[in-house]
């Protein structure tokens, strides 16, 4: 009786054994980099540099520094949107890193495959 299905010999053809390999070098390195991008710091200013926001890739806020004159009581409002504005920005340039890795990583594929 005929065998059905399957690959000759039981095993997978050469291509298909390194298409596998291949993704799982590729899992490997993205693993890697995320890490990577997970400890790198991205830091932003807002107000010509009064107010300076420091997130990592993994989107936490490991500092933030204020020059001494936007401290103004009577204006809490201003500083609270400078400081929005240099963590939005912080935020945003570490998102673009991560997209920049995931292109790298994909080889311009747009993050999916064609199927």
């Amino acid at each position: 009786m005929a065998k059905r299905g399957g690959f000759p010999g039981g095993g997978m053809p050469g291509n298909m054994s390194n298409l596998m390999k291949q993704a799982q070098r590729m899992q490997r390195q993205m693993e890697e980099s995320q890490k990577e991008l997970e400890v790198k710091e991205f830091t932003a200013k807002a107000g010509g540099g009064a107010v300076e926001v420091t997130v990592t890739g993994a989107k936490e806020i490991t500092g933030v520094k204020l020059s001494e004159e936007v401290v103004d009581p009577d204006d809490i409002e201003m500083l609270e949107d400078l400081i929005m504005a240099a963590a939005n920005e912080a935020l945003r340039m570490a998102d673009e890193a991560g997209a920049a890795v995931m292109s790298k990583m994909t080889g311009g594929l747009g993050g999916g495959f064609p199927f």
